[in-house]
């Protein structure tokens, strides 16, 4: 390839708009141009990224027995109200009617798609079944940002297994596990793999792979100690022991005039951490009275996780007075007859404060199994970093992160609402047990720039770069370099080296510059000095390294670094 006709609109100046350095390094590097907000085009540059990216993904996927299949990306509303996720998908769905009228949806994911063409198998002596297919997927997202990472339409590697019993289904993720392991190390992705949330996929378990990232949206609770690693709407972590004392024979009202946060009632003599923290949320449709320990925060998709809730949302003020006779910062759950669920770090407390449900009137003496009807106990406060470790004790290190990787132990969810059945060793009908697992191409692209780039651009690892090698003449005019720059060009391509020859009209500069922007792993410059030596300057992307490699060895050297 020659740079002269190849279409990479390099930019001298970062963009604007960028928030983040894959964002950022993207644009300016010419690989990739916003359409509107979360929707990108890939330049020649991006696509031969994202081709290798998906060849890496390909190959393991086939190491582990699965087949690639090309599924619909617009799906009909009735499979998805057969498993219950048409209304629970909510505005992140794009939804739309067909000249007859039908629904239809663009495919967020395709669980219920792929539960569909499982219904071919009859037999449990088909199984297991790993299927996966590259397509892209459409989320209307609310808030699109970081370039490819929070996009409203992306290319998903999605992978579904298919077993008879839940110790098959153990078998495929581990598989799954050990490939995505596998991938991101291809990819160069410093990848952790994370207890994680399932969801709105539903299922026993799940495992996300993050990349540490300071732009990344996530947040991972890990201890370098033991490896243990959780998103912080999974974490757990050791609570030191409290010592209550022997508290009252029954709750004491006692007025607390202007108080409306737990700051405000440590005045009283009521440590956060005896205080009972009194949340109203709506849940389904239900009031519900959610209880944590005063300095402890909620996790909302720890909440979630806890009801299966496929609606939550916080109560209006309106609503907690109609129901509790007060407005936050006077709520308590003492003689209330609405649903209460309440974490575990309340369990069997005595001598507490809470809202006596009257404003600027406390309790105190509260003993939380005596005097509160908690009808659900659960893990529901986020964990804060230095906390310790569940397994090792150490401190817990709390890091952002970017998702790259899920992978879900499904179970019979979209088997049994699809009617995916085969029969048993015993001749029954049972549904099948499935797994899904997923890789975000374009995300994947962003995750590496965001830990391979410098001041300079983007360094990418040769497993994924656009061309290995850039050959640079840097006096085009002079017949000679032009000459001796083509000849280890034509070597090197000869060889099997992806190698660009940048044959433009610019200043070596120039040239360096997008050379080294655009992040090709290596870089041979043929010019005046060098030729009247006898050589040419291979440098390193990664380290800067220049070496003078004798012209007529320049082709092995590179192909010794290219192994």
């Amino acid at each position: 390839m020659r740079w002269s006709r190849l279409f990479v609109p390099t930019l001298r100046d970062d963009p604007a708009e960028a928030d983040a350095p894959s964002h950022r390094l993207l644009l300016r590097a010419g690989f990739v141009r916003q359409l509107t907000a979360g929707h990108y085009s890939l330049l020649p540059m991006a696509v031969r990224v994202r081709a290798k990216i998906v060849q890496i993904v390909r190959e393991e996927m086939d190491a582990i027995g699965a087949q690639e299949m090309l599924l619909p990306a617009l799906h009909p509303a009735e499979p998805w109200r057969r498993s219950g996720r048409w209304e629970l998908m909510g505005q992140e769905m794009f939804r739309l009617r067909d000249r007859r009228g039908a629904e239809h949806a663009l495919g967020m994911t395709h669980e219920e798609i792929f539960a569909t063409v499982a219904r071919e198998l009859s037999s449990y002596r088909q199984l297991p079944q790993q299927w996966y297919q590259f397509q892209t997927k459409f989320r209307d997202e609310p808030r699109p940002k970081g370039g490819l990472m929070r996009t409203r339409e992306f290319t998903m590697k999605d992978a579904y297994s298919f077993d008879i019993d839940g110790a098959g289904l153990d078998a495929s993720f581990d598989a799954y596990h050990g490939a995505y392991v596998r991938i991101f190390e291809r990819l160069g992705v410093p990848a952790l793999p994370c207890e994680a949330s399932s969801g709105t996929m539903g299922g026993s378990g799940s495992t996300e792979f993050m990349c540490p990232a300071e732009v990344g949206e996530d947040l991972v609770v890990h201890s370098p100690g033991c490896g243990y690693a959780a998103n912080i709407e999974r974490a757990v972590s050791v609570l030191s022991p409290v010592q209550d004392g022997p508290g009252l024979p029954a709750p004491e009202r006692f007025d607390t005039p202007g108080v409306r946060t737990i700051e405000d009632l440590l005045a009283y003599d009521a440590p956060a951490d005896r205080q009972i923290k009194t949340l109203v949320y709506v849940l389904d449709g239900t009031l519900t009275l959610v209880l944590l320990r005063g300095d402890h925060p909620l996790n909302e998709q720890k909440l979630v996780d806890a009801t299966g809730a496929a609606g939550i949302r916080a109560a209006e003020p309106a609503e907690i007075r109609d129901a509790l006779g007060a407005l936050p910062g006077s709520l308590g759950a003492v003689g209330v007859a609405l649903p209460v669920i309440a974490d575990e770090a309340l369990r069997s407390r005595r001598a507490m404060f809470t809202g006596a449900n009257t404003d600027d009137v406390h309790l105190r003496g509260v003993e939380v199994d005596r005097d509160i009807e908690v009808g659900t106990w659960a893990d529901l406060r986020e964990v804060a970093e230095g906390e310790p470790c569940v397994r090792c004790g150490e401190p817990l290190r709390i890091l952002r992160a970017i998702e790259v990787g899920h992978i879900f132990k499904l179970g019979d969810r979209y088997s049994r609402a699809l009617g995916a059945e085969v029969l048993d060793p015993d001749g029954r009908r049972v549904p099948l047990v499935m797994g899904s697992y997923g890789i975000g191409v374009e995300r994947a692209m962003a995750a590496i720039v965001e830990t391979h780039h410098d001041e300079r651009g983007i360094v990418w690892p040769p497993s994924v770069a656009p061309f290995q090698v850039a050959v640079v003449a840097a006096q085009s005019d002079d017949a000679a370099v032009a000459g001796a720059a083509e000849d280890v060009y034509t070597g090197l391509a000869g060889a099997g080296a992806e190698v660009v020859i940048d044959d433009r009209p610019e200043r070596a500069g120039v040239k360096f510059r997008d050379a080294e922007l655009t992040g090709i792993p290596f870089r041979v410059t043929v010019g005046r000095r060098g030729l009247a030596e006898g050589v040419a300057e291979v440098t390193v992307r990664a380290t800067g390294e220049t070496s003078k490699v004798a012209l007529d060895s320049v082709v092995e050297h590179v192909r010794s670094l290219l192994m």
